[in-house]
């Protein structure tokens, strides 16, 4: 089986950290001093990447990443709950960036702020938002910006195979980049039809499969390749360890910021579906005493 390749979003930013602060900020001066994200573990997913920058108007501030596979209306709490922590941690202006990469179901309304006014006292957080499937493909090839060539197939102009045969060139001509032919498939996977996207990368499907992302994609009840049956099964057994996981990284967060927790609380996480645990991810962020999650869990 072949080995999965480091396709993380840090790996992603990692490859040209300039270019991606000075397209997320849409300021041409703005570079990338450090990517903090291993320092910010305790609150962070696979998806967050935070990055020290400097510009001479502004002086040193943060960039944080959020990239999205799908938004969710979490989300806008989730930003706000990030950005102070990263700004009280490092004592540093933070500027908040999420990147959704597939678009949401049509019922669900993208915006780009936290708003909360609870007894009179109003909370606000504002954060840029990029729907990269409103980003032209050619931006990606003319700046350049190396980090998102394995999204071009969606990609506003990118899903044509023409496009998406100058993508894989790019990543295979460069050491650094062609790691990422397998999450170029997979993107490519969601506009051509299977058999084109083996004919244009030349090799056997199941690396794709090696994808994280695919993964995410199957744990969200997504049904995409061969072996349909098989996928369910794999589908059902990624649920329960997505569950279990899910569940011990709340319990996790839960006693870093407040120590022991009670086994009733425990045992009533035991039976929370994964959109739950996450949903309590998110007030356990956000809460500021134990008695006030477990208001929220009982509720």
């Amino acid at each position: 089986m072949a080995k999965a390749a480091d396709i993380g979003s840090k790996r992603l930013i990692s490859l040209a950290p300039d270019a991606w602060v000075q397209w997320v900020t849409q300021r041409p001066e703005v570079v990338a001093k450090e990517i903090l994200g291993s320092e910010f573990q305790w609150i962070s997913r696979e998806t967050d990447v935070l990055v020290k920058a400097y510009s001479a108007t502004h002086g040193d501030f943060l960039v944080l990443n959020e990239l999205q596979l799908r938004y969710t209306a979490h989300m806008p709490l989730r930003m706000r709950a990030y950005a102070a922590l990263a700004q009280e941690r490092y004592r540093l202006p933070t500027y908040p960036v999420l990147i959704n990469i597939l678009p949401p179901p049509s019922t669900l309304t993208i915006v780009n702020s936290y708003e909360q006014e609870f007894l009179g006292l109003r909370a606000i957080q504002d954060y840029r938002v990029i729907n990269l499937w409103e980003i032209d493909a050619e931006i990606v090839f003319g700046q350049p910006l190396p980090s998102l060539l394995p999204f071009v197939p969606i990609l506003r102009g990118g899903g044509e195979a023409s496009v998406v045969r100058r993508a894989l060139q790019l990543l295979r001509a460069d050491a650094q980049l062609n790691q990422l032919e397998s999450l170029l498939a997979f993107f490519a996977s969601f506009v051509l039809d299977t058999p084109l996207v083996q004919q244009i990368m030349r090799w056997d499907m199941a690396v794709l499969r090696e994808s994280p992302w695919y993964q995410e994609i199957l744990a969200e009840g997504e049904q995409r390749g061969l072996q349909q049956g098989l996928q369910q099964g794999l589908q059902q057994g990624l649920q329960q360890g997505l569950q279990q996981g899910a569940r011990q990284h709340l319990i996790r967060i839960l006693r870093r910021r407040f120590g022991e927790i009670p086994h009733e609380v425990e045992a009533r996480l035991e039976g929370e579906s994964v959109e739950e645990l996450e949903n309590l991810m998110d007030s356990a962020i956000a809460v500021s005493s134990l008695d006030e999650f477990v208001q929220i869990l009982f509720t």
